[in-house]
C-alpha cells in the first residue's frame, strides 16, 4: 500500500502529522468557545443537578425493589 505525500514531505500516517492535525484541531475548538455567562452556568449547574438526582434515585429505586424481591 503506498502512502500519499503531503507538503513537507510528512505521510498521512506519520505520528507528527497526526499529532499536527490534533493541536491544529484543539486550536480551533479554542478560538470559537467562549465563557459562559452567569445565567447559563446557572442554568448547566440545575440540570446537570436535576440529572444526577434523577439517575441516583431511579438507581435507588432500581435497589430497593431488588432487595424486596429476593
Amino acid at each position: 500500500m503506498e502512502q500519499q505525500s503531503v507538503s513537507g514531505g510528512e505521510h498521512k500516517s506519520g505520528i507528527f502529522y497526526k499529532l499536527k492535525r490534533f493541536w491544529h484541531e484543539c486550536r480551533r475548538v479554542l478560538k470559537v468557545t467562549r465563557k459562559p455567562t452567569k445565567e447559563e452556568f446557572k442554568l448547566i449547574v440545575k440540570v446537570s443537578g436535576a440529572g444526577i438526582l434523577i439517575i441516583g434515585a431511579i438507581g435507588f429505586i432500581i435497589q430497593m425493589i431488588k432487595q424486596l424481591i429476593g
